[in-house]
Order: structure tokens, then C-alpha cells, then sequence
């Protein structure tokens, strides 16, 4: 199945990416900036940052966040924060100087990157470490696992499959410094929130028959497992960290 430009796959969705992706649990900043000192003194680059959801948090935390992002309708849906700068580049390829951040961490991200030429330029703008952060479904929970029945013959393309593959490719790069921790996280949706996390989500059809048909399905499937008004969609969030030699 033919995957689309990463730099530009969320262009038409970018609205809905903004409104209706999850965050990330505070634990997980934890594990990401564990002992590195003071974080009011650190700086790091979030390296894929799409529309600033885990620059904003990342922001809150520490003293300076450089965004980057190469999709212009991503970052222009980013709300201006103080102590973040906004810059046009890629994971291979950032343009930020030698170690020049603490910390160069991917949030949801590191898939749609070429791993070994990324894992390389994370290092080389580093000073301390590099990062992987990365949510997925916990389907031993009923929520999730329907879903994931639900979505499984609409897929456009195999990010699913990419996503857990970006794990292990860190891992074996990252070697002997791996660290890694999973946090528990959860979304609740209601359901115009699930509708539009579904159309945030660039491997799932927006319109004609097979859209129509998803949309119809996700309003089933709310409707079977809501209670007061939404539903939980439980997740694990995966930091693979990396200190820098």
C-alpha cells in the first residue's frame, strides 16, 4: 500500500489534528527529562512537532522548546507560547547547530522518519540525550481492542505496522543506553471527539463509500461502549530515551 509524503500526509488534516489528539501524561515528561538536573534550565527540540500538543507540555517544564515541523498548515495551527521558537525542518535534516539542545526528542513521530539518518542528527544537535515518545492502544481493554477490529479493514496504508517497527529500530540503535518506561494513558472521547480523532488519523479514509461507511461504524461502536457521554480510549505511552555518548 503506497504511503504518502510524511512531511505533508497531515496537510488536509491538520484542523482536526489540533482539536482531537490526545496529549501525554505527566509521567512520561518524567521519564523523558529523568535525571537531567534542573529543567528550568534545560533546552530541547521537539522534532516533528506537528501542531505544538507536545511542545506546549514540554514548554510548560522546561526553559526553552525549538519546534520543528516541515508542514506549514501544522504549524501554523500551533499557539504561540514564549519560550518556543518555530522552525521549518526535518528529522534527517533540522538545520539546528551542534549540540545546540539538552534534548532532541520525537513525539509521535519517529515512524515517519528514515531512523538510522534521524538517530544520527538527534545525536549530533544533542548535548545529553535523545528521545522517543510514542502512544499506542492498549487493546487488552475492550474500548480499544473493538476499535482496532473496527479501523483494521479501512487501513490506507501500514503506519500501524511502522509505528511499532520505529520502536525497535530506536532500541537497536540506541543499544546498550536504551532506557525505557511505559506509562499508562487515557483519552476520553465523546463522540464527535472520536469522529475527530478518526480524521485526524491519515490512514483512515475522510470521505466517499468507505469513509461514510467508517463514520457510520464509529457511531456504533460509540454508542455500544459510551457512558456518560463518552468513552475511554486507554493507552500505553512508550519513552525510549537515549543518552548521548
Amino acid at each position: 500500500m503506497p504511503t504518502p509524503d510524511p512531511t505533508r500526509r497531515f496537510s488536509e488534516r491538520a484542523d482536526a489534528y489540533a482539536k482531537h489528539r490526545p496529549g501525554y501524561p505527566p509521567r512520561a515528561f518524567d521519564e523523558l527529562l529523568a535525571e537531567l538536573g534542573d529543567a528550568s534550565r534545560l533546552v530541547a527540540a521537539d522534532i516533528g512537532a506537528g501542531t505544538g500538543i507536545s511542545t506546549r507540555l514540554l514548554a510548560e517544564r522546561i526553559a526553552r522548546v525549538i519546534a520543528v515541523e516541515p508542514d506549514p498548515q501544522m504549524r501554523a495551527r500551533a499557539l504561540p507560547e514564549e519560550n518556543v521558537v518555530w522552525v521549518e525542518g526535518t528529522a534527517e535534516a533540522t538545520g539546528l547547530p551542534d549540540c545546540s539542545v539538552d534534548v532532541a526528542a520525537a513525539f509521535q513521530a519517529f515512524h515517519w522518519f528514515d531512523a538510522a539518518v534521524a538517530f544520527a542528527e538527534f545525536e549530533r544537535i544533542a548535548r545529553r540525550r535523545i528521545a522517543l515518545v510514542q502512544y499506542e492502544r492498549d487493546e487488552t481493554q475492550a474500548f480499544p481492542a473493538a476499535y482496532a477490529r473496527l479501523i483494521h479493514p479501512y487501513l490506507l496504508n501500514d503506519t500501524e505496522s511502522r509505528r511499532m517497527a520505529a520502536l525497535e529500530y530506536f532500541s537497536k540503535l540506541a543499544g546498550s543506553r536504551l532506557r525505557r518506561s511505559v506509562v499508562a494513558w487515557s483519552q476520553r472521547l465523546t463522540l464527535d471527539g472520536l469522529l475527530g480523532r478518526v480524521d485526524s488519523t491519515s490512514y483512515l479514509p475522510r470521505e466517499g463509500t468507505a469513509g461514510e461507511a467508517l463514520r457510520s461504524g464509529v457511531r456504533q461502536l460509540f454508542a455500544e461502549f459510551e457512558g456518560n457521554g463518552s468513552v475511554e480510549m486507554a493507552m500505553s505511552v512508550f519513552v525510549l530515551t537515549s543518552d548521548v555518548a
